[in-house]
């Protein structure tokens, strides 16, 4: 529930001038962000684009060069375990422990969220039934597939009933069923209030997915808002006129700026 003593309530989350840099090199430059509450929020950018370097930083993983950050009307660097506590994060590494069952490891998390024995024994079996991971109860992480890695590493975050999600690339190297999987449940989870702060390089999925973005390139944020409003005046003719219907794609590549189509006839001659 949102914490009814702080202004910050209605978002989820802010940034405040950060910054994280790498010796001279600035991964993440002045990035004022803000997301509200319950919105499916996609953070996009191309490779190198700072994207993993500012989830890890609202998550707590990495400590910001300068600036601020507000989860849940909370200042991370002042009350860090209490925003872990209300946070849910599926890093793109996924950081498992292998060695352990499906159900070892979800009931390990639990436990680490202070989670009592009958609040586990009771949401361990549905969150395994949800990601379709139950039939192979004896079944050690190593031998998992990416997809099933995916969906284990997705429950574990769902578990403790967090406020926000944070989902680093959680489409990459998945199957199209679990992929579907994932969508659906997404889809779901932001329908009853939660908070999902999504990175992806699948335009199309977050163009489904999502009702609001941000692009960052090199560190800098380019656009942010309702992915609606963002995508108007985007492709107009010289009089002003809307051409059509224009995808997050055609958006993403205006705003960051594509390197310009390459005539048939130039595209690696000595292919022949």
């Amino acid at each position: 529930m949102p914490d009814s003593q702080s202004p910050n309530a209605a978002k989820a989350v802010e940034t405040f001038d950060l910054v994280r840099r790498f010796g001279d090199f600035a991964a993440v430059d002045n990035l004022n962000l803000t997301v509200q509450r319950g919105s499916f929020f996609g953070f996009l950018g191309p490779n190198g684009a700072g994207k993993s370097t500012t989830i890890k930083m609202l998550t707590g993983l990495l400590a910001p060069t300068s600036g601020k950050i507000l989860v849940l009307g909370r200042d991370i660097a002042v009350e860090p375990l209490e925003v872990k506590r209300r946070i849910g994060v599926v890093p793109e590494d996924l950081n498992l422990f292998e060695r352990l069952t499906g159900a070892e490891m979800l009931s390990f998390t639990a436990r680490m969220y202070g989670l009592q024995k009958t609040e586990i024994a009771e949401r361990l079996p549905e969150l395994l039934d949800l990601m379709e991971l139950r039939n192979e109860p004896k079944k050690l992480i190593v031998e998992y597939s990416h997809g099933m890695k995916k969906k284990l590493s997705l429950a574990c975050a769902l578990i403790h009933r967090p406020e926000i999600l944070f989902l680093d690339e959680p489409f990459e190297g998945i199957d199209a069923i679990a992929s579907r999987t994932l969508k659906d449940l997404l889809s779901r989870l932001t329908a009853r209030g939660l908070t999902v702060f999504l990175t992806s390089h699948v335009l199309e999925i977050v163009e489904r997915l999502c009702s609001d973005i941000a692009i960052i390139a090199q560190g800098k944020l380019l656009a942010a808002g309702p992915l609606a409003e963002l995508k108007k005046g985007v492709g107009l003719t010289e009089e002003g006129q809307q051409k059509g219907p224009v995808s997050l794609e055609e958006y993403f590549v205006e705003v960051v700026g594509g390197a310009p189509a390459t005539r048939e006839e130039e595209v690696l001659q000595w292919l022949g």
